[in-house]
């Protein structure tokens, strides 16, 4: 099996490639090896850095934009940038926390509101746009919940919630050595253990119940109870999306990037008429992790629809408590800022997370 490419470069075309990157970012030209030599302390010649950038050009990770100039770097040159060569810097995190400490006032103002000027306050410092989701709604609580086999190898399961929604379920058992009428007996047991457990229970509290040490006599149903519990929370997620709060477009589409206008217009009718297909790609309800700040970086092409392609997306949800309940985004050229993109997305789904579950203890 062939190795990632960022396992067989050397040091020297590491630094290389962290140099050419930095250059592009901030000035938006194709940079050759004199100038790497001339601006950053790699201490070899112009000749070596040449010879290491053509090792980079071969590998795919910088290319030439047309013959004569120098090179730029590629979505897979970013995405080694990102995963091997950069540490999120700490200092604009701390900037956006303390901006978020003196001007959000979480006592007296409503919610949609403390996100607007959070978004905006993420949009000024970053220079991108800046994207954040309204909490979604999992408030909702089980009524009632019904177990009921289907043949020997399936069961429904029955679900109504206080919503007065009822969903209907089927479920692939595991293979058991037991009769039909022995079956239909257990699952009865299940079936009221799972009513008596999960009645009352919030939707939201599902992802934190962990029933893997079951009383004695439901372990073979171990496995299913865990997919009776993910099955219920998959079905009963909202059926539509809360709006995405953006800021800072304006700014943001000044960037030489930008400078075609057929792209602007596909990026704006994305950002203001198709936010159900920007949506899942910046807040992923599946997504239980118990870091609340897990950044998600795609890249260019990596995005995949095609407004996006030329952009990068740098994303993490925010919690209330352990849930994952909405997400905090910036929207950007692939020639972004790394560094501080992820400190500051980090920082600021950090700090929701904080001051929701404050707010709702």
């Amino acid at each position: 099996m062939p190795q990632p490419v960022y396992r067989t470069l050397n040091e020297r075309q590491q630094r290389v490639l962290w140099a050419t990157i930095r250059h592009y970012v901030a000035t938006a030209e194709p940079v050759g090896s004199k100038t790497l030599a001339q601006e950053y302390d790699l201490q070899v010649s112009s000749a070596t850095i040449r010879n290491a950038m053509g090792s980079l050009e071969k590998v795919g990770l910088l290319y030439q934009p047309h013959t004569s100039a120098g090179r730029i770097p590629s979505d897979s040159g970013y995405r080694v940038y990102v995963d091997k060569l950069i540490t999120p810097e700490t200092e604009i995190g701390q900037q956006a926390v303390n901006c978020y400490t003196q001007e959000l006032d979480w006592a007296s103002s409503q919610l949609e509101h403390l996100l607007q000027q959070a978004t905006q306050i993420l949009a000024t410092l970053s220079g991108y746009i800046a994207l954040v989701t309204l909490p979604q709604n999992l408030n909702q609580v089980i009524r009632h919940l019904h177990l009921a086999a289907v043949g020997r190898s399936q069961i429904m399961l029955i679900l109504v919630t206080d919503a007065f929604q009822a969903q209907s379920i089927r479920l692939d058992l595991p293979e058991l050595e037991i009769s039909e009428t022995e079956l239909a007996e257990e699952l009865q047991l299940l079936s009221n253990f799972l009513d008596y457990k999960l009645r009352g229970q919030s939707l939201a509290s599902l992802k934190t119940l962990d029933w893997r040490e079951l009383d004695q006599e439901f372990q073979r149903y171990a496995s299913v109870v865990n997919l009776i519990l993910e099955e219920i929370w998959q079905s009963c997620q909202p059926q539509t999306i809360s709006p995405i709060l953006i800021q800072g477009v304006a700014e943001a589409l000044r960037q030489p990037e930008f400078a075609a206008i057929n792209q602007v217009q596909t990026l704006l009718q994305l950002l203001e008429k198709e936010q159900d297909s920007l949506f899942p790609l910046l807040f992923d309800r599946a997504d239980a992790s118990s870091e609340p700040s897990r950044v998600m970086v795609r890249i260019g092409a990596e995005n995949p629809i095609e407004p996006l392609t030329s952009c990068a997306l740098v994303a993490a949800n925010y919690h209330q408590g352990t849930m994952p309940i909405g997400s905090v985004g910036l929207l950007g050229p692939t020639r972004m800022l790394y560094e501080n993109a992820i400190a500051i997305v980090e920082s600021t789904a950090n700090y929701l997370s904080g001051a929701l579950s404050e707010t709702v203890a």
